[in-house]
């Protein structure tokens, strides 16, 4: 069953421009000239309940957009959004009881009290029953390791503190619905490690619909059961991981180490992707160069110490993606 479907999103921005020096400021006073920027054309998709979704592309690409239109910040200038039976920009009051949103450069907790003073605050903003509130309380506090940092002002929190916390707050009323815009930007490993276990779990557990944007393809790798890729405002690419692999199937990169003395060599047909003393990374249509071949040519060299066969890293594929629509 579909749970979120938008059919035909757009959405432009009117941006005020002038040209660099005194006087065009001085003119700029008297005279706005503007540009239009479509940050969205055409945008349809449909999430069933239970799915966990990445939503990527590239810096101004409309994912930010997107998740705003999706959680009733934005009005978008056409096209239908329904969510849970709602219109988000519409039934803001009503549908907001529904969703969790987690930005991951702006906070909802309050910066100078402690942290359980802005979840308090939460629960009496969406009038959760008390039961209710103490017991998500405790599974979150368990959940995320909170304990020690609950009564600590925001302020004083370590950015992967504070980013648990904000998970915290977003899920403090049960939503059934949780949008992540980076939520693991500036994290450091064990911290963003900390954050995927934890939104696998509420996932698998509670039911909860994820829609995650994010630069970091490890959280896709990690979590995102399906990709939909936008660029330049309009839907690219929506489908599995293992879909996309599949696309580029007969890509496959190899390492090859060689003994002291040697040096990487170029193959014609073969790309390099990165080449240091006595190393080299090379990548290669599998269909059209047989591999034993492949590793003939290149003890050319001199001396193989080690050969590593493997399938581009997900990054690879995805800028693939990017290449064929010119994003």
């Amino acid at each position: 069953m579909s749970l979120i479907t938008l059919q035909g999103i757009g959405k432009s921005f009117k941006v005020a421009k002038r040209s660099a020096g005194f006087a065009e400021a001085v003119k700029a006073l008297f005279v706005r000239e503007h540009t239009i920027v479509e940050a969205l054309r055409d945008i349809s998709f449909t999430v069933r309940e239970g799915e966990i979704v990445g939503y990527i592309g590239p810096n101004g690409a409309g994912k930010s957009t997107t998740i705003k239109i999706m959680s009733g910040v934005l009005v978008p200038d056409a096209g239908t959004c329904t969510i849970m039976g709602f219109t988000p920009w519409k039934d803001r009051v009503r549908y907001v009881r529904h969703i969790g949103v987690v930005f991951g450069q702006r906070s909802q907790l309050w910066w100078d009290v402690p942290v359980i003073d802005s979840f308090e605050l939460l629960r009496d903003i969406y009038a959760i029953p008390p039961g209710i509130y103490r017991k998500n309380l405790d599974m979150l506090t368990e959940m995320l390791s909170l304990a020690d940092i609950i009564r600590t002002p925001v302020r004083q929190l370590s950015l992967g503190q504070r980013m648990r916390c904000e998970i915290a707050a977003s899920l403090l009323h049960d939503p059934a619905i949780l949008f992540l815009d980076e939520p693991t930007i500036g994290l450091d490993a064990e911290s963003k490690i900390a954050v995927r276990n934890f939104i696998r779990t509420i996932n698998r557990e509670r039911g909860v619909t994820v829609i995650l944007t994010t630069h970091d393809m490890h959280d896709i790798e990690a979590l995102a059961g399906r990709i939909l890729m936008i660029g330049k405002g309009t839907l690219l690419y929506d489908g599995s991981l293992s879909e996309l692999r599949s696309r580029y199937g007969t890509q496959k990169t190899i390492t090859v180490d060689y003994k002291a003395g040697a040096s990487p060599i170029d193959v014609p047909g073969v790309q390099c992707l990165s080449r240091s003393s006595g190393r080299a990374v090379y990548t290669f249509d599998s269909d059209r160069i047989d591999i034993t071949e492949l590793i003939n040519r290149l003890s050319a060299g001199g001396e193989l110490a080690d050969v590593e066969i493997g399938s581009p890293p997900v990054d690879e594929l995805i800028l693939r993606l990017y290449k064929e629509h010119r994003v």
